[in-house]
């Protein structure tokens, strides 16, 4: 979908710039503007989201998102144009054609994708289970609204009493690759609730990958499909044995160069909002602009993570910290605002500058909760493997936590990316947090 519309925009005013302009010179500056404004339209679709499947949102909130995107990228497509020399030939031409073109590709972006969604042919699998595990798959499949079908259930050797209605299990004496190629399916999800004492049936699931039928585990299945890693469905063995968790020099190297490049770039762009915001903190209350706070980094390690401040100075005056709730009543005014759309983070781009964190990454927790959440959930240090972030895949796939339920859903995803982060991964969360800031989504 990116390359399908950037090569789109790009034609459309590579074409315009042949037929309104003279050949030479002065077709090097609108080119350079008209550049921009793609690669701009690019990131402005990818932040409201308009790249991601449309089955996990509702039509409103797609409209939202687009009606977002044209705004932004008609201002752009504006602006860029208007900075070009005014005795261009043909310039004001080439910006309406511009703007027609960015409206024409965000309006068949919201089309495509949920014409895309009702034609996109259903991945059909199979599920080799009938207890806890399968029901989870169920209830995982349905919520992502995703284009899966389960063609049916194929109880395990030595399966508990079944979770699944009766109706959809198949019996008989076919073999599971026999009805797995006969009933056309294209994966066989192993959801077994038991695999000792023989639960696994392995000569069979070796007969189906054989055939060409891809077999997966759950803990493989929910890290393709929904980008987390199941603690209740998570082995050791699997995290030692699987791919991932690349710490090599070219990356660390790689990541730290981007974080300093990236950090210094939106200081300089955020530097009038960051004065706005110390202003109106200084003019509602007294008390310090910024607030520093111990957290947990990388390895363990100790560091003061710095923030704008948003609560009462008095906020936790008995001496135990607490989690932050929807509408906390310690929450300033001004607070309220910059904590809605992240402002209360941006200070915290000194701390990627000094080394203590990172652009991406798993947001670093205070010691008092870090202590109580490694000893209730499993693999929890795992997350301390990294250099914590001002953002992270948490923040954009899953709301605000404030809890230890909270935490156990937000660790999922902090796993995924601890096991598969890359640079790639590092622009995307980048990109899609511009769209979480500006819609405000689950700030507290």
């Amino acid at each position: 979908m990116l390359v399908c519309d950037f090569a789109l925009t790009l034609g459309v005013l590579a074409v315009a710039y042949l037929f309104l302009l003279d050949h030479g010179a002065q077709a090097a500056v609108p080119a350079a503007h008209g550049l921009t404004v793609v690669a701009g339209l690019l990131v402005i679709n990818t932040a409201a989201g308009l790249y991601r499947p449309a089955g996990g949102r509702s039509l409103k909130e797609w409209w939202i998102g687009a009606a977002l995107a044209l705004a932004f990228a008609l201002a752009l497509s504006y602006l860029a144009f208007d900075a070009m020399p005014r005795e261009l030939v043909g310039g004001e031409t080439l910006r309406w054609l511009t703007m027609l073109s960015v409206g024409g590709v965000v309006a068949h972006r919201v089309y495509a994708a949920y014409s895309d969604e009702a034609r996109r042919p259903y991945s059909r699998v199979l599920i080799l289970g009938t207890g806890t595990s399968a029901q989870l798959v169920t209830r995982t499949i349905e919520h992502a609204k995703r284009a899966i079908k389960i063609v049916g259930y194929v109880p395990g050797p030595h399966e508990p009493e079944s979770a699944i209605d009766a109706a959809k299990l198949l019996s008989g004496s076919l073999s599971l690759k026999d009805r797995a190629v006969g009933l056309g399916v294209e994966e066989v999800i192993v959801a077994l609730s038991e695999r000792r004492g023989g639960g696994m049936p392995m000569d069979e699931l070796l007969e189906c990958r054989s055939a060409g039928v891809r077999v997966s585990d759950l803990s493989t299945y929910f890290e393709r499909v929904l980008g987390q890693i199941r603690i209740d469905q998570l082995h050791p063995g699997w995290l030692i044995f699987g791919k991932g968790f690349n710490h090599g020099i070219y990356r660390n190297v790689a990541k730290r160069l981007f974080d300093i490049v990236c950090s210094c770039v939106l200081l300089a762009m955020a530097a009038p909002l960051m004065i706005l915001t110390a202003v109106c903190i200084a003019l509602e209350s007294r008390g310090p602009i910024f607030y520093r706070q111990e957290r947990v980094g990388q390895d363990g390690k100790t560091f003061n993570v710095l923030k704008f401040r948003s609560m009462r100075v008095d906020a936790e005056e008995n001496g135990t910290p607490q989690w932050a709730t929807a509408k906390d009543s310690r929450v300033t005014r001004v607070g309220s605002v910059i904590r809605r759309f992240r402002l209360d983070e941006f200070p915290q781009l000194v701390n990627v500058l000094k080394g203590d964190m990172s652009l991406v990454g798993p947001r670093p927790e205070r010691p008092f909760f870090v202590e109580q959440l490694t000893v209730q959930i499993p693999f929890y240090a795992l997350r301390h493997t990294v250099k914590p972030g001002v953002t992270g895949w948490a923040q954009v796939r899953h709301e605000y936590g404030a809890s230890i339920e909270d935490s156990l859903e937000k660790l999922q995803y902090d796993l995924y990316y601890v096991k598969n982060h890359s640079l790639f991964l590092d622009v995307q969360v980048l990109v899609e947090t511009v769209g979480v800031v500006l819609s405000g989504k689950g700030a507290r």
